[in-house]
């Protein structure tokens, strides 16, 4: 309930409507010892391969909105193998009206960006495929590519912020200590604006 205050602060004062998108991997252990994981009995739907540092994690997807500044607006937590699509679909979209959400391809669902478009005002910057059907002019392209660098680089800030084993003995235990990191990196960055 205080993330969903301090997100809706967070909307009030930023001056554009410019959000960005994308989820990062938070793995519950090594691949390696995916047999002997007591907090989630081994399941596929929790293996997956993260492709921007290529390797295969067990664990955790969590899509993350954050506005141009920076700052995490909002996030969700889904098993490993979900695709990022499906994340933002299960996520509660509380943009302001008339925003724009940058996205990279694997955001690519032309009939749910159109949906967004026509209920809630919502326009999604998907950054499209060279095969698309969709394609964009070059001077869309370098602007979507450009705002997709922000995302990367809060990531990297998170990655860093988390530390590299989160003591649990739960997977909900699991769950709500990153959502509590996930917060606290989110009021730093508030209070470091």
């Amino acid at each position: 309930m205080c993330f969903y205050t301090l997100s809706e602060v967070i909307k009030n004062l930023s001056i554009d409507s410019i959000y960005i998108i994308d989820s990062f991997p938070i793995a519950i252990c090594h691949n390696i010892r995916i047999p002997n994981c007591k907090l989630l009995k081994y399941n596929k739907v929790y293996h997956e391969r993260c492709v921007s540092k290529r390797e295969y994690f067990y664990g955790f997807k969590v899509p993350v909105i954050i506005n141009n500044e920076g700052i995490p607006v909002d996030y969700f937590m889904l098993a490993g193998s979900f695709a990022d699509i499906t994340g933002l679909k299960s996520m509660h979209i509380n943009l302001p009206d008339g925003s724009q959400l940058y996205a990279d391809s694997a955001y690519t669902d032309f009939e749910f960006e159109d949906e967004l478009y026509d209920v809630e005002n919502i326009k999604m910057m998907v950054d499209r495929k060279s095969n698309s059907k969709r394609k964009d002019a070059p001077y869309t392209a370098f602007l979507k590519t450009q705002m997709r660098k922000k995302i990367e680089s809060v990531f990297s800030e998170l990655e860093r912020y988390l530390p590299n084993h989160i003591h649990a003995v739960t997977a909900k235990g699991f769950m709500l200590k990153v959502f509590i990191f996930l917060f606290a990196f989110t009021l730093d960055k508030f209070n470091a604006t």
